[in-house]
């Protein structure tokens, strides 16, 4: 395996969802950054792959980076996973990719599904234009200014 970050999508709730060539990026690479270890380990162990896991999310995303980063430098491949679906969509990786990119580390997305494109081929929308906000705010009245302020836009939301 070539060193580098490969940013790998896992399937959302049926584990059958998985590209057999993310199942070999994830067999093969030196270890495996997991939001979630619990979450993922459920997904390697169906496969039977036992490349090391090493959390990483949110609050750790920034502190562990480096070390990453580094390790890729020195020949060593490195898979980036969430929970679900594709990484950085709401998920961490931002910073860890936008720092690989900055050290001209070679960064590969292993694609596969994402939430956002499942639930537009089938929401009956026109989908040729979209728009991704993230997720809706928690608290009622928040959400509800959310919204309006997107009512302007000439796109699928």
């Amino acid at each position: 395996m070539q060193a580098g970050l490969y940013v790998v999508a896992t399937p959302i709730g049926n584990l059958g969802d998985i590209s057999s060539r993310a199942l070999e990026v994830l067999g093969t690479v030196d270890y495996i950054l997991a939001e979630d270890t619990r979450v993922s380990k459920k997904l390697l162990d169906h496969y039977g792959v036992d490349t090391p896991l090493v959390s990483f999310h949110a609050y750790n995303e920034k502190a562990k980076s480096t070390k990453v980063l580094d390790d890729i430098a020195a020949e060593k491949s490195v898979a980036l996973i969430s929970d679900a679906g594709t990484p950085l969509m709401r998920d961490p990786g931002f910073y860890l990719v936008k720092e690989a990119q900055a050290r001209h580390i070679n960064v590969v997305s292993i694609a596969g599904p994402s939430a956002i494109t499942a639930a537009l081929s089938i929401a009956g929308v026109m989908a040729d234009t979209f728009y991704f906000g993230g997720f809706l705010e928690a608290k009622s009245s928040q959400r509800i200014k959310q919204l309006e302020g997107l009512r302007s836009l000439a796109a699928s939301l």
